[in-house]
């Protein structure tokens, strides 16, 4: 049932521009890439001259992780709107669904369209790097995974955060406004608290150095502020 659900929320951004906004973060991200190496592109090559591909998947993965902030705090919202827009919850509810498979249905599509853009941003790194005329051998297609989707997982208990305050909420001014701040806190947040700061796993800096700690933290993090979501969800009387 929650495929079906999650094929029918598809169905609903089909001629949406939610799709060109998943295209647009990706592109936004290795465009200023491709603009500070346009520019610099002696001092960034002698600068990472010991790994090419390091520097540049370092530099895409800086400027993706304030992008992932933003984007699923719009698309999260843009998802939700769609029935907010047309006062369309207590017909949704009333399908021949459950509440929690409503609510799932939502998260999925955020996660399925995030999942997506940070896709794009892979690909869009390889063809820059390749544009730049680096050479594909010198490249490691596991850092590269590593940098493009242990953000994706690390940043699961704010997408479940934003759909649950997109869906619940019928003015989007404060979901918006929640993911605006978390976009510049996550700027910030790397070097400057511990490892439970959630804001800091997206760039993926612990005191194990370890990605794959920031991973499993976004990971149990998402599960709990999924539930915690959903049971309120369940609860509250959705106009």
């Amino acid at each position: 049932m929650s495929i079906r659900v999650l094929s029918a929320e598809l169905l609903k951004i089909r001629r949406k521009l939610i799709w060109l906004l998943v295209a647009l973060g990706p592109g936004g991200v290795v465009g200023l890439t491709a603009l500070n190496y346009g520019l610099r592109l002696d001092y960034l090559t002698k600068l990472h001259a010991n790994d090419l591909w390091g520097g540049l998947i370092g530099d895409i993965t800086a400027l993706m992780v304030p992008a992932l902030f933003m984007g699923l705090a719009i698309v999260s919202s843009m998802a939700a709107g769609i029935e907010h827009q047309t006062n369309a919850w207590k017909m949704t509810l009333a399908l021949p669904v459950t509440r929690t498979q409503t609510f799932l249905g939502k998260f999925l599509l955020t996660s399925l369209l995030l999942l997506l853009s940070s896709t794009l941003t892979g690909l869009g790194t390889i063809a820059l790097g390749l544009a730049l005329g680096f050479e594909a051998s010198g490249m490691s297609w596991g850092y590269l995974l590593e940098q493009i989707y242990y953000p994706y997982a690390a940043i699961m208990p704010f997408i479940a955060l934003q759909v649950a305050m997109s869906v619940m909420m019928h003015n989007q001014a404060l979901p918006l406004a929640v993911g605006v701040a978390g976009t510049v806190v996550s700027v910030f947040s790397g070097s400057r608290f511990g490892d439970w700061f959630p804001w800091r796993w997206p760039s993926l800096q612990n005191e194990a150095n370890d990605p794959r700690f920031s991973a499993a933290l976004g990971l149990i993090g998402g599960v709990v502020i999924l539930a915690a979501g959903l049971m309120t969800f369940n609860k509250k009387d959705v106009k």
